[in-house]
């Protein structure tokens, strides 16, 4: 009898140790796959389910939650340089789980085509964007665009393109604009005008020290990993550099450089900027910049916060933003009963 009970709690152990064993084995050998995976956990912990749109032979990769037509406008977001539809996953936590919400991977990131310099300008990556609201459906009634660095600077320009189809726009810590204060990171790039073959971009890592160094840029406190899953980071990025580098200098280039700036006193849409107060890589004095052209925006600044808000104060961004949201769909019901 006691015989036969060791073997059934060693056989229980066992079964109880597997799935640690290939959690450690998997994170050891396969860093890259352990991340991948992490994200397919999250997605699907969050009921996100990642879907393909086609606009002719272009495809988009996106996530989705919920149903168009709530009390609340559609919310699509729009990530930062080299990022990808999941960066948003730490946000998505705290947006109630009715909100219909999409995220999609920009012009040549992750799952979306990648095709050409001529959608990784400012206003190609507008384009394509219009071409994915089109291909979802998300055109039929107006929606709220929320964009983050890079993804700001597109959803500041969409917002001045294609007014109608939204019902307002959030951007976090953009770039395309003239920063009354310069960081030190735009210094940079003014040297990498000088020498563009021989200059690293901080935000392109090819090392783990490198990664590191661009962690400590984006965030304002340091953020600790395990060496393994700092390498499945690395080895998920590193493949398409190349890609990353040709996009940075599309949009450093001449056409894209300030062009949100150029574009801000077209956006007519309730306009919220948020700002880390800390950011060293776009310095928060450009949200006076987008004040001093758009004065009746609502702006936010974020103690202890750095560049990559939606990772470093996820539950107040998301607060923030369906706030907004709210007070948007307040100020359409009371026009509604002046116009009845």
């Amino acid at each position: 009898m006691e015989e036969s009970v060791t073997m059934t709690m060693a056989f229980i152990g066992t079964v109880l140790a597997l799935p640690v064993l290939t959690f450690c084995l998997t994170l050891w050998l396969w860093p890259a796959t352990f991340i991948q995976a992490y994200n397919w956990f999250m997605r699907y912990k969050l009921g996100l389910v990642v879907r393909y749109s086609y606009s002719g032979n272009y495809r988009f990769c996106y996530f989705s939650r919920g149903t168009p037509g709530g009390a609340t406008p559609s919310l699509l977001l729009l990530h930062g340089f080299s990022a990808s539809k999941d960066m948003w996953l730490p946000f998505a936590k705290y947006i109630p789980s009715e909100q219909h919400m999409l995220s999609v991977d920009m012009p040549g990131h992750e799952g979306t085509s990648r095709t050409g310099p001529e959608d990784y300008s400012i206003q190609g990556q507008v384009a394509r964007i219009h071409q994915f609201v089109k291909s979802v459906g998300l055109d039929k009634r107006p929606f709220h665009l929320v964009g983050t660095s890079m993804g700001g600077n597109v959803a500041g320009v969409y917002a001045a393109t294609y007014p109608a189809d939204l019902s307002g726009v959030t951007l976090i810590c953009p770039s395309g604009l003239v920063y009354p204060t310069e960081s030190e990171f735009i210094t940079h790039l003014k040297e990498l005008e000088k020498n563009p073959e021989g200059s690293s971009i901080p935000l392109i890592p090819s090392c783990l020290q490198e990664l590191e160094d661009m962690f400590r840029l984006c965030c304002h406190k340091p953020i600790k990993m395990p060496r393994q899953v700092l390498r499945g980071l690395l080895d998920n990025r590193i493949r398409h550099n190349h890609f990353y580098r040709e996009l940075f200098m599309e949009l450093v280039a001449e056409k894209s450089r300030h062009s949100l700036q150029e574009n801000l006193h077209l956006i007519t849409s309730p306009l919220q900027v948020l700002w880390g107060k800390q950011d060293q890589v776009l310095d928060m004095s450009g949200a006076s910049a987008v004040q001093a052209v758009v004065p009746h925006s609502q702006l936010f600044l974020l103690d202890n916060c750095g560049h990559t808000i939606a990772l470093e104060r996820p539950r107040q961004a998301a607060r923030l933003v369906m706030d907004f949201l709210s007070a948007q769909e307040v100020d359409n019901k009371d026009v509604k009963k002046k116009v009845s």
